[in-house]
């Protein structure tokens, strides 16, 4: 078996099994209390719900072999150098930032150097900036860098943002997607204060999985259809009727056009019509940043019935995840 562990809790709960499903390898369980589940177009592969803050320890300790987390969580837990849990994909959802957080009554500190000289007048008086956060390592890493140097860090499993209402804290450092939590708890951000971008990711034991053939075809093929799912989103399909006197005729039109040309250029196929003959199905694949053009374009040059769809997934000659899992590069 090839063990997969998801959030069982948190914002990325249920992106993660959204995520699974829009690849095609959606999660079956008997209900949704159940702590364990099965990828019914992957068997051998056993999904196990674990805490968010928990999958990485459990891809580290090989309770599991792949794991989907965020990146700041992965950051955070990660055992510091030769850690056997590496990075096989970054997974384009579950986007947020580990921000610092201070009062809005604090109308000086607009930065990370405000907050530095403010550090320094509260180690004066013989006090230290309390951060509350869930992030300490992260955090103390950042502050330090940023020359805040006099600072204690308040460990909370709770809601962060009421800390320096409720006293126990003077600023936070947390996730946040929005900002709206943060303003309406009367917090603001500062320039310079973004302690790292984060979004969901896929993690993986590589050693554990290099150990079993089995598990290595396993995770190939879930790696592999995540990967070629996340590639599909930038593609897109079209396939405009056009005429003329052959097929190698439309062809050569269409590769002198760059800009519809597609990918390696159309594949065509003949329409049979009850009455008018000479009509051509012209199908390309291009990226999504030129989709618009290009179905302009094909109705310039006569193109007629132009239809769009996107590929559930685009498999390469060579897949760099798959690479990652067995190089560990």
């Amino acid at each position: 078996m090839l063990r997969l562990a998801v959030p069982s809790d948190g914002a990325l709960h249920e992106s993660s099994l959204l995520f699974l499903r829009s690849c095609g390898v959606d999660v079956a369980r008997t209900n949704s209390r159940a702590y364990t589940g099965r990828i019914p177009t992957l068997p051998g592969v056993t999904v196990s719900f674990q805490r968010a803050s928990d999958i990485v320890q459990k891809v580290e300790e090989e309770a599991a072999e792949v794991g989907m987390v965020g990146q700041d969580r992965f950051q955070e837990s990660r055992v510091e150098g030769g850690s056997a849990a590496m990075i096989i994909d970054r997974l384009g959802f579950g986007h947020a930032e580990l921000v610092m957080g201070v009062p809005d009554s604090w109308v000086d500190v607009t930065s990370l150097a405000d907050l530095a000289d403010l550090s320094i007048e509260f180690r004066e008086k013989g006090q230290n900036i309390r951060v509350a956060t869930k992030y300490p390592r992260l955090v103390e890493r950042f502050l330090l860098a940023g020359g805040v140097n006099y600072f204690s860090l308040v460990s909370s499993s709770g809601t962060l943002e009421a800390a320096p209402a409720m006293g126990f804290a003077d600023v936070i450092a947390d996730i946040s997607s929005t900002g709206m939590t943060l303003k309406q708890n009367r917090l603001k951000t500062i320039g310079g204060g973004s302690v790292m971008k984060s979004e969901a990711c896929l993690i993986a034991n590589r050693s554990v999985i290099a150990a079993s053939d089995e598990k290595k075809g396993l995770a190939a093929s879930l790696v592999g259809r995540i990967e070629a799912h996340l590639q599909a989103l930038e593609y897109y399909s079209i396939t405009a009727n056009m005429r003329g006197e052959a097929a190698e005729n439309v062809a050569s039109y269409v590769l002198n056009h760059a800009d519809i040309s597609g990918l390696r250029g159309p594949s065509i196929s003949k329409v049979y019509t009850k009455d008018e003959e000479g009509w051509y199905a012209v199908t390309v694949i291009v990226e999504r940043e030129k989709l618009q053009d290009a179905v302009d374009r094909f109705r310039e040059i006569g193109g007629t019935s132009v239809t769009v769809s996107q590929p559930n997934y685009v498999f390469r000659s060579r897949s760099d995840a798959i690479e990652r899992l067995t190089s560990g590069e």
